[in-house]
């Protein structure tokens, strides 16, 4: 499923062929500011320019010898270069490439993956505005509670992603640095002057104190940063899956001419696209808690981390991207049902105006624990007699002693229930609406 539904963008920054050319960039990167510095000869660096490429199968090939995979790549590129190689990975170490190249990496499907935040985003303001004013059920716990808007459903969600794009930010931040301060990192070999050039060549910033490696804190605060994504995610997903029930049908996910839903059941319509992004989410939680343990490494770096790495650095990006795409594709074909959201709200019978009488009887000074035991007692006959609780109510001459007909209908107008709607879209979308 994956494999067939991944961008085809994202898919490529993790192929072999890409990732050697971001080690390409790092050495090459290197040998220009020690060019400048005047170690280089001007005539190496031409050559070294000219002739170095990459040739996956031959890096490949060396590192069935080898078992090191950036020997084999050094290997391969002296093969292209000739001599002057010898200029290439001057002072370095595997982790200066590696490292920084994985922030070029990084950076890279950041930057796609806040594009997919942004498309999120579009569609839930979207839908917001859609459907701004149209009421439907508030629930907690999964009952009835008071009416809301199913544009102020959408405009929560929006708010949630608005902090996640945010937090992603920070996370593609946090990994912005590269390092190029060799082996244990004390420029033994090297010179802070030429780590800070070669990586203003490469629009990073520098790791203040890298030793071996960049501090895999950096990793986790990205990869936090996209399981809290997948937090969000999923939250809309069981949303819009609890709103698909049968008993519920609110919203229901686009179903395409020749769909099935079900190999034994012909009538099935299920929520398969919500179904599966829940699903993968829990993979994205869980990737981050691998990336966490990558904090704790032996002295100055020990290799626990990169096995790790080369597996959640793909597939976390891969799925993430997959994901916000889907979702929004979801959200863009959503069928939403507004006359069901009504016909849902008489299955509570008006008891969502408990709240409101309740008030309005203790702004008559009648003590809150008197009034409160007054309205739940209406609500309870109205549960168990399935009478219309205003019903109830206007029949209380208890209550109606204290509130007049006309207090009443005002009372029980769902409408009351709006009237901030526009101060809530304000705030979310920083526009009058």
């Amino acid at each position: 499923m994956i494999e067939r539904y991944t961008r085809p963008e994202m898919g490529r920054i993790w192929t072999f062929e890409h990732r050697y050319h971001a080690w390409l960039q790092v050495e090459l990167a290197v040998c220009e500011a020690w060019c400048e510095a005047g170690r280089i000869p001007e005539s190496a660096m031409e050559v070294i320019r000219e002739k170095a490429a990459v040739d996956v199968d031959r890096i490949l090939a060396i590192e069935e010898v080898t078992r090191h995979d950036v020997i084999a790549f050094l290997t391969a590129l002296e093969e292209k270069v000739g001599p002057e190689a010898r200029f290439i990975h001057l002072g370095c170490t595997s982790s200066d490439i590696v490292d920084t190249a994985n922030a070029l990496l990084l950076q890279e499907s950041g930057a796609l993956l806040i594009k997919g935040i942004e498309r999120l985003l579009l569609s839930l303001r979207t839908l917001s505005f859609a459907w701004k004013g149209h009421i439907c059920m508030g629930r907690t716990h999964g009952i009835h509670a008071e009416p809301t808007s199913f544009g102020l459903k959408m405009a929560g969600f929006y708010a949630e992603f608005a902090r996640h794009l945010e937090r992603v930010r920070n996370g593609i931040a946090a990994v912005r640095v590269g390092k190029i301060s060799g082996a244990v990192g004390t420029y033994a070999f090297l010179d802070p002057a030429i780590e800070a050039r070669a990586l203003s060549l490469l629009h990073l910033e520098v790791d203040p104190h890298s030793t071996q490696i960049v501090q895999r804190d950096r990793y986790a605060h990205f990869f936090t940063s996209l399981a809290l994504l997948a937090g969000g995610v999923e939250r809309l997903c069981v949303e819009l899956r609890h709103l698909q029930r049968t008993e519920v049908l609110e919203v229901e996910e686009g179903f395409r001419k020749g769909q099935k839903g079900s190999s034994a059941m012909p009538h099935k319509k299920n929520p398969i696209s919500a179904e599966n992004m829940a699903g993968l989410s829990r993979l994205l939680r869980t990737n981050a808690v691998a990336s966490m343990e990558n904090q704790a490494l032996w002295h100055e770096r020990d290799i626990s981390h990169s096995s790790v790495e080369r597996v959640i650095m793909p597939d976390s990006t891969i799925l993430a991207d997959y994901v916000l795409h889907r979702l929004a594709s979801l959200l863009d074909s959503l069928v939403v049902k507004p006359e069901k959201m009504l016909k849902n709200m008489e299955h509570s019978l008006g008891l969502y105006f408990s709240q409101r009488v309740l008030t309005a009887l203790v702004d008559t000074a009648m003590p809150r624990q008197q009034a409160y035991e007054l309205v739940q007692g209406c609500a309870m006959r109205s549960w168990e007699t399935q009478r219309f609780f205003p019903d109830l109510v206007r029949e209380n001459q208890e209550i109606t002693t204290r509130l007049d007909a006309a207090l009443l209908d005002d009372l029980f107008d769902p409408e009351y229930y709006l009237q901030y709607e526009n101060v809530i879209f304000e705030r979310i979308f920083d526009t009058k609406s």
